[in-house]
């Protein structure tokens, strides 16, 4: 007798498990149920379609080879019963049944498993604040949103829109309206862009987002208002009125789990179905995958939701192949890499940033890295990376990069690393291919690791620009050396006292220095490589109290002198 298996939920990690079932049982019998009228859309596309990347709507719903996923494609490729437009209403657990509406035509029914798969993803968050229901206000969180918004770049009658939330989403949907022509403005209630990122990180991004839109913080949206029925514009909490006919909300998701919570299954304390690590929840015979699911991060062992699209389609890809073959597939959990693209800037994460190390209590050590991704002849683009590891053994936890160079190479290097738990030794002799078209001769990845590793030997004495703000906040007496050329130092500088000597002129120079050998010196350049030769030729000298300011100029957040 064929296994009977059910499937709630056709976006990502709905029809993943749906297609590794199949692939496990080439008789069971295997339904899927998607409330929307599409079928595994690529929604991480959305941005794109919108910006118009490419015109073609069925390129979110297609195969590799072209072939658009609907319910045809699935009963003639894989012999799955799609069913769109039909909602489940109901989870009998225990007569093991579920009930359904067809929202066409409103035909009811109830249909039994051996196996359930629920795949009911999550739901985008709207703030409660007057005038939501204002014409303009959308999200980016289906097709029809993304149908929605992609009208509105075509027809090109709108001229000013706000971008509400400063997460991955928001900064691409932002990205995709500004080059529509659209007059635009991020805000958000935090402090910072792009929270998994640290502050310093964060900055540099907005710094550079500001060169292509205004960008507001620490402020949020207290009303919308309009007139007619059509938005006008926000108000701002501090009172602040912008106009604007467009306002995208992009202030996360919340895991959709009405029906399961209705069931009676397990939900966590984050509101996402508990599931264990063969994506199985409270009852055997339920699975739960994708962004309604609470997961374990593998670093910390905490509890996190991480709604995104590779996740889902790992998870679904586990249980598909367990509701047919038994628990045999494990999904360890995340390290929370993530990635997005603004403009000429990657910027992303995996691992632990050092603000979520500091809440898991890990005792840690830092550094960034400033420097190109490739060689100059060859046109290489900055990049800056910001490297955690665990202090005593030396194991990496994560990395933060972005810049115009390959951030996705760094980041898939570091993801590799932590998931294989390799340390800062392990890293600095890092076997990668080289060739100058793709990268430096020691890549970016392995020189974050060769300085991390000075650092930690005591080679170099460290500080980030937040800790040199800091102190330049407090006044402190020290003494700060750019080591760089004139003509660069006339272009851009700190412009707080600093002292300009060129590396090539240091030895010959010293007696410019501080005569008290126990006097604290700062050390830079543009990307403090010539500073860390300017550091290690003081230390030579006799200098006790020399540190150097990582990442340089590059990697500064805050005002410079022009």
């Amino acid at each position: 007798m064929s296994k009977k298996i059910i499937v709630i939920g056709g976006s990502a990690a709905g029809p993943k498990a749906a297609a590794k079932a199949r692939r496990m049982d080439e008789f069971a019998e295997i339904t899927m149920f998607q409330k929307a009228p599409d079928l595994s859309m690529a929604s991480c596309g959305f941005p794109y379609f919108v910006g118009g990347f490419f015109d073609d709507r069925n390129k979110l719903l297609c195969t590799p080879t072209g072939v658009v996923r609907d319910p045809k494609f699935y009963w003639n490729a894989k012999g799955i019963v799609a069913r769109v437009n039909t909602e489940i209403t109901k989870i009998d657990r225990q007569n093991k049944k579920v009930e359904f509406t067809d929202l066409s035509t409103g035909e009811k029914g109830i249909q039994e498993y051996d196996k359930l798969v629920i795949a009911t993803g999550a739901t985008a968050n709207m703030p409660p604040i007057p005038g939501t229901d204002l014409d303009g206000i959308t999200t980016l969180q289906s097709m029809q949103d993304a149908d929605y918004l992609r009208k509105i770049r075509d027809e090109g009658k709108i001229k000013k829109a706000v971008v509400i939330g400063g997460g991955l989403i928001g900064i691409e949907t932002l990205e995709a309206l500004q080059l529509s022509g659209i007059e635009l403005t991020m805000i958000e209630l935090l402090p910072q862009l792009l929270t998994f990122l640290d502050w310093e990180m964060a900055k540099l991004v907005e710094n550079y987002l500001k060169t292509k839109a205004n960008v507001i913080t620490k402020n949020g949206v207290a009303e919308f208002f309009g007139e007619n029925g059509k938005l006008t514009g926000v108000k701002l909490q501090n009172g602040t009125e912008i106009p604007c006919e467009l306002a995208v909300v992009a202030i996360g998701v919340r895991p959709n789990v009405k029906i399961a919570q209705e069931a009676g299954l397990k939900i966590g304390a984050l509101g996402g179905i508990v599931v264990d690590e063969y994506q199985q929840t409270s009852d055997n015979d339920v699975y739960a995958v994708g962004d309604c699911c609470e997961i374990k991060n593998q670093i910390t062992g905490k509890s996190v939701l991480a709604p995104y699209g590779d996740l889902a389609n790992l998870e679904g890809r586990v249980a598909g192949e367990n509701v047919i073959k038994g628990n045999i597939a494990k999904f360890p959990g995340t390290i929370q890499t993530g990635i997005c693209k603004l403009f000429d800037y990657g910027i992303g994460i995996t691992g632990l940033s050092e603000t979520r190390a500091i809440d898991a209590g890990i005792n840690y050590v830092k550094v960034i890295n400033a420097s190109p991704d490739k060689p100059g002849f060859m046109n290489g683009k900055l990049l800056v990376t910001k490297l955690i590891a665990e202090k005593t053994s030396g194991r990496i936890l994560g990395a933060q990069c972005l810049g115009p160079g390959d951030v996705s190479k760094q980041l898939a290097i570091w993801a590799t690393a932590i998931k294989g738990n390799l340390t800062v030794d392990d890293m600095v002799n890092g076997d990668l291919p080289y060739a100058p078209p793709f990268s430096l001769a020691i890549d970016h990845s392995i020189a974050s690791a060769h300085i991390l590793q000075n650092k930690m030997r005591g080679i170099f004495d460290g500080l980030s620009a937040m800790e040199l703000k800091e102190k330049l906040d407090r006044g402190d007496d020290m003494f700060l050396l750019d080591a760089r050329g004139p003509d660069e130092f006339e272009q851009t500088r700190l412009g707080v006292g600093e002292t300009l000597i060129p590396v090539g002129m240091l030895r010959k120079r010293l007696n410019e220095l501080p005569q008290d050998k126990n006097k604290e010196i700062i050390c830079y350049c543009k990307i403090s490589l010539r500073g860390y030769e300017a550091a290690v030729c003081l230390k030579a000298h006799g200098y006790k109290n020399v540190k150097l300011l990582e990442g340089g100029l590059m990697a500064w957040p805050f005002e410079k002198e022009k």
